[in-house]
């Protein structure tokens, strides 16, 4: 049976933990990579471990080419979870644009007959079948797209004032919201996992009502947790969102 220290591009493990009970996989937000994740074991129990997805285009990706549309990122991405779908349960947790991916590969495995997650956590991203409030950046010109992504307040000032940097992150960037601004959602029948939505009080591009939406997306327990900070109150709540997790997680650990 493959283990996590196996060779895989595509699931980066920063504390391997072959004895872990269940896998918490991580899907990072638009133009973050699986190092957003590397800390997250810390704060977590042995008995789960983590492993957080690494994207084309990025860290040590960054030769390949990124996704620009969502339908072959979720059939690679599928594909290339396959040697860790075994016997062991596991959860997903995705961070915006990860929120949206997390959830169609749980899809995806649910309509090819592959076991799907326990539990899947989504932040700080609407519901799929919800309209888009914003305008798509993804074509605006490099300035303007900057200075939405200074909206989010996610990618430090000194790194958008880097023109070096910015000139190798740009095209990530203007990808991955590609991803999101294209994604278009197909109805169909709903997980059977819960779902929790985690959310920031002060966040501008996704509100409460937005994250209720997710509820359509289950048959099993639904509910959303509300954190302070804006858009990347994941990095902000660092300690009570892991907390949260963990405690969702235990009674599956306890059966």
């Amino acid at each position: 049976m493959p283990g996590l220290t196996h060779s895989n591009t595509w699931v980066k493990c920063a504390k391997p933990r072959p004895r872990a009970r269940l896998r918490l996989f991580c899907f990072p937000h638009a133009g973050g990579g699986a190092s957003v994740y590397k800390t997250w074991a810390d704060n977590l129990p042995e008995e789960i471990e983590v492993c957080a997805i690494q994207l084309p285009g990025r860290e040590d990706r960054l030769g390949e080419a990124a996704f620009t549309r969502m339908p072959p990122l979720i059939w690679a991405l599928s594909h290339a979870l396959q040697p860790y779908l075994d016997a062991r349960p596991f959860a997903f947790f995705g961070h915006s644009m990860g929120a949206f991916v997390s959830f169609e590969v749980a899809r995806n495995l649910h309509a090819h007959g592959h076991v799907g997650p326990l539990q899947l956590f989504v932040a700080a991203q609407r519901a799929p079948q919800l309209p888009d409030r914003d305008p798509p950046v993804h074509n605006l010109p490099d300035a303007e797209f900057i200075e939405k992504l200074r909206t989010l307040n996610g990618t430090p000032p000194e790194i958008l004032q880097n023109a070096e940097v910015m000139e190798i992150a740009l095209p990530l960037l203007h990808a991955d919201f590609a991803v999101c601004e294209t994604y278009q959602y197909t109805a169909g029948v709903p997980l059977s996992c819960p779902i929790l939505a985690f959310g920031g009080i002060a966040d501008k591009e996704i509100n409460y009502n937005e994250l209720t939406g997710w509820r359509e997306q289950t048959t099993s327990h639904f509910m959303v947790r509300m954190f302070s900070g804006d858009h990347f109150f994941v990095d902000s709540n660092h300690d009570l969102l892991l907390r949260t997790i963990n405690n969702e997680l235990l009674p599956f650990l306890r059966r």
